[in-house]
């Protein structure tokens, strides 16, 4: 049995995130006992997306949007934003309002 990645860890805990919530880059990280916030980007930008993965959930630590696929701005944050705002989470100024409010904690 081959063990399990820290990209599989990554997206183990992005999938425990409810729709209308979000969580952090470096939550994650935390949560997995590291304080490797970057290589949990990489491993996002890995994801094989929705709906096995819900990346656009995960976003920087000061409530900002962060990337999504590689991107950090253009028509990729768009669909990110648009995802989020479909579940609820609003966003102004790549901003989520509330964002201690519709944080995740693990």
């Amino acid at each position: 049995m081959k063990p399990i990645t820290f990209t599989q860890h990554v997206h183990a805990l992005v999938r425990q995130v409810p729709a209308g919530r979000v969580t952090t880059y470096r939550d994650i990280a935390y949560a997995l006992g590291t304080g490797a916030c970057r290589a949990v980007g990489q491993a996002m930008r890995r994801s094989p997306g929705m709906p096995d993965v819900p990346c656009h959930r995960v976003i920087s630590s000061d409530g900002t949007i962060g990337g999504f696929f590689g991107e950090t701005e253009g028509q990729g944050i768009q669909v990110k934003i648009a995802m989020l705002e479909a579940e609820g989470v609003m966003v102004e100024d790549c901003k989520v309002v509330g964002f201690e409010r519709k944080r995740h904690a693990f």
